[in-house]
């Protein structure tokens, strides 16, 4: 496996990968959140564009993961992360949030941020096993906090969610 830019014509595979992951929220109940709206390969192409998406590609150099960033305060901000079941528990998300912390680094980013479910095995709990740490609510940044408004307008706090922030070495 290897890490790379996302290239253009690999953005129809994304929202599959996306897609497949998504089963893994059906069956603890979280319906509604495997069957929310797939990006588009239009909607992924300014973070391909502007050097934001990443895949983690196999042997044979199709992607079986990706990440696309926002910058958010000055921080690198995981807009969405997704592997494949089929690679799975393989280190494969690791690899990929390793990836964006030497990517935030050599962008001058002090730290990575990110949303995500705090009762969800492979969410909050695995993040905090990276690194990141749950921000308490006077904590957030103006546009996290804006990013954390929106989920909430969207139902998703349904299910607890937070943000988390790992601040890079210096």
């Amino acid at each position: 496996m290897r890490i790379r830019t996302a290239r253009i014509h690999e953005l129809a595979l994304l929202p599959g990968i996306e897609d497949a992951a998504g089963r893994y929220f059906r069956e603890i109940g979280m319906v509604e959140v495997a069957e929310n709206d797939l990006p588009t390969p239009a909607e992924l192409a300014p973070y391909q564009r502007e050097g934001r998406a990443w895949v983690a590609a196999d042997a044979t150099d199709r992607p079986i993961a990706y990440v696309i960033t926002e910058e958010v305060d000055g921080n690198l901000h995981v807009e969405q992360i997704s592997v494949h079941p089929k690679s799975g528990r393989q280190g494969v998300g690791r690899r990929l949030i390793e990836h964006l912390a030497g990517e935030a680094a050599r962008r001058g980013h002090p730290a990575l941020t990110l949303t995500t479910f705090v009762e969800v095995p492979w969410n909050a709990p695995y993040y905090q096993r990276l690194g990141f740490r749950i921000l308490a609510d006077g904590e957030l940044t103006p546009n996290l906090r804006a990013i954390r408004d929106r989920e909430i307008a969207l139902g998703l706090d349904r299910w607890p969610r937070a943000a988390m922030r790992w601040d890079l070495p210096v």
